[in-house]
């Protein structure tokens, strides 16, 4: 067995909090060593407690989670998984506390998410974010949101609307993705994206794309047209797959067994387009614990279609890229800022 996971549930609700240490303690390698109704005690109990991961409630008395994980993130970084509502607001604070460094999102269990696919789910993701290395961010130093723009040769341009790319992400692709679209061109080949994110939260996250990029970005609805300039993200909750009409390719959003403990699972989007766009596509696989999406770029790959994987060095967590690799389904493995432009050149 590898060693003891230590972990402190911040919530002002103490059912959560309640729920979430029961449904932990019964995996062998997690051990919750602590509760916390408001940041204040946390802060505390981060002191004295020396936790490996915290499960942060961002909706909290006294200190909201937003100021409490900047205070985390500057003066005791460590890995923060986000626990929210799958409310419109709280899926955009989520995606607001995701880039300010928190490494992972989870929503509170409801009737669409049962308490046991919920502990799996966290339980895989503080193993996941366990292992990573947090450094302290400054704040009062912003990164510029311009970024230099990839381009298309003309020769590519004339081809791109047969082309088809897709992109599948987890821990840490949000930002990942953030990195890697705007600096997409408005006139780059359609993009399906799979980030393995709960019900809802992927509207807010297309909503937030679509105002940073060039290209339009919207959730994918079931029947949506792939087209040049528009990049589709698979809806929390549901498989995306590809589907093709004669010479109009398509989208099908559809519920169905999860696959890597997933839905959206990158591993059927990409058999969907290996299956109706074979040689016609890209596929791109990008930081994520696990192996979702190694199958399927490698009948991407059997199916005539070139492949990208992010190198490791860029990666929040090099398990999806990995194990792609491991299987010789990757042509190319380069740093996230690298990506846009070399599968531009490629395609």
């Amino acid at each position: 067995m590898g060693r003891e996971i230590r972990v402190l549930v911040v919530d002002d609700s103490a059912i959560v909090r309640k729920v979430f240490s029961e449904e932990l303690s019964k995996e062998k390698d997690i051990t919750v060593v602590g509760t916390a109704p408001d940041p204040y005690v946390a802060r505390d109990k981060i002191v004295k407690l020396k936790p490996d991961v915290v499960t942060l409630d961002i909706e909290m008395p006294r200190m909201d989670g937003l100021t409490f994980l900047k205070k985390i993130m500057t003066y005791a970084p460590l890995p923060v998984i986000i626990v929210s509502s799958l409310s419109r607001e709280g899926s955009k604070i989520a995606l607001e506390a995701l880039s300010l460094g928190a490494l992972e999102v989870v929503s509170k269990p409801t009737a669409s998410y049962s308490v046991g696919d919920l502990s799996l789910q966290l339980a895989d993701k503080i193993r996941a974010v366990s292992t990573i290395t947090v450094s302290a961010r400054n704040y009062d130093h912003c990164e510029p949101l311009v970024r230099e723009k990839a381009s298309l040769s003309s020769q590519a341009l004339m081809a791109t609307t047969r082309k088809i790319i897709a992109i599948g992400a987890s821990t840490g692709g949000t930002e990942a993705l953030r990195e890697v679209l705007t600096r997409m061109p408005r006139n780059a080949p359609g993009i399906l994206v799979v980030q393995h994110m709960p019900a809802k939260f992927t509207t807010s996250f297309a909503e937030r794309l679509d105002s940073l990029c060039e290209m339009n970005v919207k959730e994918a609805v079931d029947g949506d047209t792939v087209v040049n300039g528009q990049v589709l993200i698979a809806p929390g909750n549901f498989h995306m797959l590809l589907k093709r009409s004669g010479a109009r390719y398509y989208v099908s959003v559809k519920s169905g067994p999860m696959v890597h403990h997933q839905r959206p699972a990158v591993d059927v989007l990409f058999k969907s387009v290996a299956k109706y766009a074979g040689a016609n596509a890209l596929g791109i696989i990008l930081t994520g614990m696990g192996s979702d999406g190694a199958d399927g770029m490698l009948h991407m790959k059997q199916a005539g279609a070139k492949t990208i994987a992010q190198d490791e060095q860029s990666c929040v967590v090099f398990g999806m890229p990995k194990e792609a690799i491991k299987t010789g389904a990757v042509d190319k493995v380069v740093p996230l800022i690298k990506v846009a432009q070399t599968a531009l050149n490629m395609i």
